[in-house]
């Protein structure tokens, strides 16, 4: 049986055939460890690790390439800003739309010290800016928000957050990890300081990728390293270097990973966020005019298409999450995510705690007939 893949929220399938290729290339041709050595591979495998930068650079309208550092995933770069920035004594605003990549370093800082304030959305997942300004305290040091919730696709108001950051003095650090290749990014004109995004998901590259831009007006001195050891720089001294990349970038790096990552970041500059976004947006409300047409079947979530990016919640009456998804799977065919999705704040915030939801996922790859297959899969098992 052929089989629909609608779980991009998770990870993006199929990768474009050039990260196949660029993975392929590196493994075979090039091998070397970047910036550990002299010789012509080391130096090739440095190249291509900063032309990703640069990739990456030219997707996010940053200036300076070497502000980008790289890292294991999404989840890695958030830790490195909350446990590296923030001290007890602190103050940090959030929402309650967040992932637990998010919420679970900021309980455990809470323990340390860290006051924690999080903002109630909507039942949409909707955000207002003001009930941020409102939470501002006088030690408050940083706003800490998901761009797009995992569970419900909900926008958040990440580029008046930088706003009210800026005017009060504060730093505001964006989890991507829902946004990034598929939602116009300008770190400068949202006037984002911290960017945490993952390769693996709307960047079309390998898993065990991704990446932190960190902006001009974050003191390095105050952010510490997750991590300490070899950067193949100032080899001469014992004390981590304290210029970027270096700082927070100790251990051999994935390049055969960031090999892939450069060539699917070209490709999404190529296709253009834009006609990606279009195209993601086209099947969604696909997805959502089909579910809601359906007899037992409730859908979470803005109905405004502007304020969501390609991901749709959804349960059927009378069923657990788990066993529809199941269901899709076996009978039709049809693969996506049950549950909780690793956010129970953001399903304690739309009402779906604790048995979550069923989610679909479309991304670039998808077509108009997949989508109106998964939806009248659903049809026949809410008919049961």
């Amino acid at each position: 049986m052929s089989f629909v893949y609608l779980d991009n929220a998770a990870t993006s399938f199929p990768k474009p055939p050039q990260v196949v290729e660029a993975i392929a290339h590196f493994l075979t041709h090039i091998g070397a460890n970047a910036g550990r050595s002299g010789h012509r591979l080391s130096i090739e495998a440095g190249r291509i690790v900063y032309q990703t930068r640069e990739a990456l650079a030219e997707l996010f309208h940053i200036s300076d390439p070497l502000r980008i550092v790289f890292g294991h995933n999404v989840t890695e770069m958030l830790n490195l800003v909350l446990t590296g920035f923030l001290r007890p004594g602190d103050h940090v605003i959030t929402s309650s739309m967040e992932h637990n990549s998010v919420m679970r370093p900021l309980r455990a800082l809470e323990r340390e010290g860290v006051e924690v304030s999080v903002i109630p959305c909507s039942p949409e997942g909707l955000l207002e800016p003001a009930e941020i300004e409102k939470a501002i305290r006088p030690n408050t040091r940083l706003i800490v928000l998901n761009h797009a919730s995992n569970v419900t696709g909900t926008i958040l108001p990440v580029k008046e957050a930088g706003e009210i950051a800026h005017r009060h003095g504060i730093f505001l650090l964006v989890d991507a990890a829902q946004t990034a290749g598929v939602y116009p990014i300008d770190v400068e004109a949202d006037k984002i300081d911290f960017l945490a995004f993952t390769g693996h998901k709307g960047l079309l590259g390998p898993t065990g990728t991704g990446g932190l831009y960190i902006g001009p007006r974050v003191p390095l001195e105050e952010l510490r390293p997750l991590k300490r050891g070899g950067t193949g720089s100032r080899s001469e001294l014992e004390e981590q270097p304290d210029f970027l990349p270096d700082k927070y970038e100790s251990g051999t790096q994935n390049a055969a990973g960031l090999a892939g990552l450069e060539a699917g970041v070209r490709f999404v500059l190529e296709r253009g966020v834009e006609e990606i976004r279009s195209h993601e947006l086209e099947l969604t409300a696909r997805i959502l005019e089909g579910l809601s047409s359906i007899k037992g079947v409730k859908v979470y979530g803005p109905s405004d298409l502007s304020l969501r990016v390609g991901i749709v919640s959804f349960n059927v009456e009378g069923m657990e999450p788990s066993e529809v998804a199941l269901r899709l799977d076996e009978e039709f065919g049809i693969m996506c995510r049950p549950g909780l999705h690793c956010a129970p704040s953001a399903h304690r915030t739309i009402g779906t705690f604790p048995k979550g939801t069923v989610r679909f996922a479309p991304g670039i790859f998808n077509t108009a007939e997949e989508v109106e297959k998964a939806v009248e899969a659903v049809r026949k098992i809410a008919r049961r």
